[in-house]
């Protein structure tokens, strides 16, 4: 385990292979898996075993690494050839999540402009350490720039898992929660449980009680109740997609948290690094939804909960429109509607 401040150690590249703190298996149990090719890495991508947007945009970065270290290509063309064949199958793992495909593109941007095998082999490796090493500096930007809107609250709710699990390591909306906590040493969290793979329940509060943070885990169906009942001061979440306009694609069931959170007069926040942005989706109606298993809801450690001859509809995702968005926290700051002003400042301001 990493420092305090990281709060937690989730990918590591190390002696050429790809070490990823399987998620499936908290918080009974911390284990890592060991990738030794970018085939097992797109596996854990898919299952879950890695997840959160950043984290598993840093993941392909270095799937990739494991791609090209492995070919056996004679020349630049062919490794090239090889590796945009990699590329799609990582991105196609998780098409809602923006970091993914905008990981790959930095490493394949890199590749590309490589003349020699070798010159690519070390150039995939130099961009991936990169992209590991920004995306922890930018969470705890964003965590800073994030904290002063919780100065003063007494609860905060958030829902899935935005910290370090979501991140190398320190965290989207639990980042800002973390920096907040510094100096508001009494926050308190209600986590929504986050069905039906639970990434609340079993995730954000193992991270938030392993830093000292006191929360308390609610049904996702309790969130009204709650806003109604228990002085919150702000709604905390993460994005795997921000939309041009300002437009959010998050866990399902962010949406209606906002929803809720709008009625009860509480700040809806979303946090997320510039790199969620995506100005090639004008607004959340462009966004492609994930669609999971059926078992994920049907079935409970492997046993039937509903009749074999019921469907389910179990969609990853869902979108929330950018006016129940009171401001997107990001490591430039925190962005306020018109969103389609504000963020395209800040990315201008970022090239």
């Amino acid at each position: 385990m990493s420092s305090k401040d990281q709060s937690i150690f989730t990918v590591d590249y190390v002696d050429n292979k790809l070490m990823l703190l399987d998620q499936t298996a908290l918080p009974a149990e911390e284990t890592y898996i060991h990738c030794e090719n970018w085939q097992r890495v797109a596996q854990a991508i898919s299952d879950l075993e890695v997840r959160g947007a950043p984290a598993i945009g840093v993941t392909a970065a270095f799937g990739l690494v494991l791609a090209v270290k492995a070919s056996s290509a004679e020349t630049q063309e062919e490794m090239l050839d090889e590796l945009e064949q990699v590329a799609k199958s990582l991105i196609a793992t998780r098409p809602t999540a923006v970091n993914l495909a905008w990981a790959v593109q930095e490493v394949m941007t890199v590749a590309r402009s490589t003349k020699t095998t070798e010159g690519m082999r070390q150039g995939v490796e130099d961009i991936a350490q990169r992209l590991h090493a920004e995306d922890l500096a930018i969470c705890k930007s964003i965590g800073d720039s994030g904290a002063e809107l919780l100065a003063d609250a007494e609860n905060v709710i958030t829902h899935c898992n935005a910290g370090g699990l979501a991140t190398v390591g320190y965290g989207t909306a639990l980042g800002v929660i973390r920096s907040a906590h510094k100096n508001n040493p009494n926050l308190h969290v209600w986590v929504d449980e986050t069905r039906p793979v639970l990434q609340g329940a079993r995730l954000s509060s193992y991270e938030l009680h392993r830093d000292g943070i006191d929360c308390t885990v609610i049904v996702d169906g309790a969130a009204a109740s709650v806003l109604r009942e228990s002085n919150v001061g702000a709604a905390v979440v993460g994005a795997d997609r921000v939309a041009a306009n300002g437009d959010v694609a998050n866990k399902i069931g962010t949406y209606g948290l906002a929803v809720l959170a709008r009625h009860h007069g509480i700040p809806f926040y979303v946090a997320a690094p510039l790199s969620t942005i995506d100005l090639s989706t004008p607004n959340g109606s462009s966004i492609e939804i994930e669609q999971r298993p059926g078992l994920e809801i049907s079935e409970y450690r492997g046993e039937a909960i509903t009749p074999t001859e019921v469907g389910v509809h179990n969609p990853a995702f869902d979108v929330t429109p950018a006016e129940l968005v009171d401001g997107i926290i990001t490591e430039v700051g925190v962005l306020y509607a018109p969103y389609e002003t504000s963020i395209r400042e800040a990315l201008e301001g970022k090239n």
